[in-house]
């Protein structure tokens, strides 16, 4: 099972780094996760909102572009569905089952994803109401895959 992240932007921290690298590691036994950084588009430092429209298109171009075919793909919106952990894990399984071998999460830049990208989508997803910085949902989203894959081999991690 291949599993890809396309994140806009690049952890800053190293903290961040680190806990996202621990989470792929720990993914290793059941699948290859695979993390790219794509480029955030350039902003003037008070962007309009064709400025916005432009660098949300741009990046949702490069996200698109590295799309394999036929693959299950996931992004991350505010307004996205909410589900549980055992949700989630179960609508993987269901993918797989009916022969995804590819899993792709999408996360956008601090202004989102345009609305190409949403519709490549088969999967909205939002952890939650409240918002989280980009780099912590990142991190989230790589421990949610790790729980996932522990929920559907019978791992104890999830509890």
């Amino acid at each position: 099972m291949n599993v890809y992240i396309y994140a806009v932007g690049k952890l800053s921290e190293p903290w961040w780094r680190q806990a996202a690298a621990e989470y792929v590691k720990r993914c290793g036994r059941w699948c290859k996760l695979t993390v790219t950084e794509l480029p955030e588009s350039r902003l003037p430092k008070s962007p309009s909102a064709g400025d916005i429209e432009r660098a949300v298109s741009e990046e949702g171009s490069a996200m698109l572009a590295r799309l394999p075919a036929k693959a299950f793909v996931v992004g991350l919106f505010i307004e996205g569905r909410q589900m549980s952990s055992e949700q989630l894990a179960a609508t993987l399984d269901t993918a797989m089952t009916a022969g995804k071998s590819d899993l792709v999460f999408l996360v956008g830049g601090s202004y989102g994803m345009s609305k190409e990208v949403e519709n490549a989508c088969e999967l909205t997803l939002s952890f939650s109401k409240m918002t989280f910085p980009h780099q912590l949902a990142r991190v989230m989203l790589c421990e949610q895959i790790y729980r996932a894959f522990t929920i559907l081999n019978g791992q104890d991690y999830h509890k």
